[in-house]
């Protein structure tokens, strides 16, 4: 018997195809290592929440390996998710449980980020980059380092091409949006534009995001537009998982960023979050964002 299992939360969505994908990406992720025992739950917005997929996980296994299926960590992942699996070390004093990080934004998800332009452009046959923008969409939250990380992104994507304009948008929470960075090109001569979403599944977001480039082609008809779309079943994200599992990122002793801080520890019991990972006192407060996808 497999006595280790892997818990793959997804974030959750109130459109039910996202997390219908995310269930057929376990699906598909179970055929590549039939050996492995992978679990599913998601964090809201679902039948099978975080206490019932640690529960889970954890019957008839001595460890279980959670894996935040989230590009991006904001206070889902820095708060919730480590509360979580504290109840369920109470719960399961026999079961190990380790955690690793969220898939971030590394070089693996930039190479599938750019694999998504490279396809932009072809579908624009390939115009002139000095008068093409591109726009990096991102959901937007209220935690700075989780839209800095895609900061990141669009930086690096203008280090490997040769695009005169690279820039981040948000469909929510935190500014600028899709509307005003697309002015902002026109205004700059761009007479193509690749939007790129920085997400893993579909959801409501996504169909926003669909709407929104439909409108701006009327707004702006001089400018050929070329939209992206979700990349989770992008075999890079198949790979970076598999080196989560193998080991090859698992911090000290399966530790989350946030599991145990004794900053998010004492803001619990007061209900105020004021963490810094420098433990210094020059904390951010990170804010639960809104359910929105």
């Amino acid at each position: 018997m497999n006595t280790t299992s892997i818990l793959l939360v997804g974030h959750g969505s109130r459109n039910r195809d996202g997390n219908t994908e995310i269930l057929h990406f376990a699906a598909q992720w179970r055929e590549r290592h039939p050996a492995w025992r992978i679990e599913t739950c998601f964090i809201e917005h679902a039948d099978v929440l975080l206490d019932g997929g640690l529960d889970r996980a954890a019957r008839d296994a001595r460890q279980v390996l959670v894996i935040p299926f989230i590009l991006n960590a904001a206070g889902h992942v820095k708060m919730e998710l480590p509360a979580a699996i504290e109840e369920a070390r109470a719960r399961h004093p026999s079961v190990r449980f380790s955690c690793t990080r969220h898939l971030g934004m590394g070089r693996e998800i930039l190479k599938v980020l750019q694999g998504q332009l490279d396809r932009l452009m072809k579908a624009l046959h390939v115009p002139d980059p000095q008068t093409t923008g591109v726009i990096l969409l991102g959901r937007g939250s209220s935690d700075a380092g989780a839209n800095g990380e895609l900061a990141k992104m669009a930086r690096w994507l203008f280090e490997d091409n040769d695009f005169e304009l690279v820039d981040l948008a948000f469909t929510g929470v935190t500014w600028p949006r899709l509307e005003s960075v697309v002015q902002r090109q026109a205004r700059l001569g761009m007479t193509q534009i690749c939007v790129v979403p920085v997400y893993l599944f579909t959801g409501v977001l996504m169909e926003r995001i669909k709407a929104q480039v439909e409108r701006l082609r009327g707004q702006y008809p001089q400018i050929a537009f070329a939209l992206g779309t979700h990349f989770g079943f992008d075999k890079g994200i198949f790979e970076l998982l598999d080196s989560k599992v193998t080991g090859a990122e698992l911090p000290e002793g399966g530790l989350l960023e946030c599991d145990g801080c004794k900053y998010r520890q004492a803001a619990e019991a007061e209900h105020l979050h004021d963490h810094s990972h420098t433990h210094t006192n020059h904390g951010h407060p990170h804010h639960h964002e809104p359910a929105h996808a």
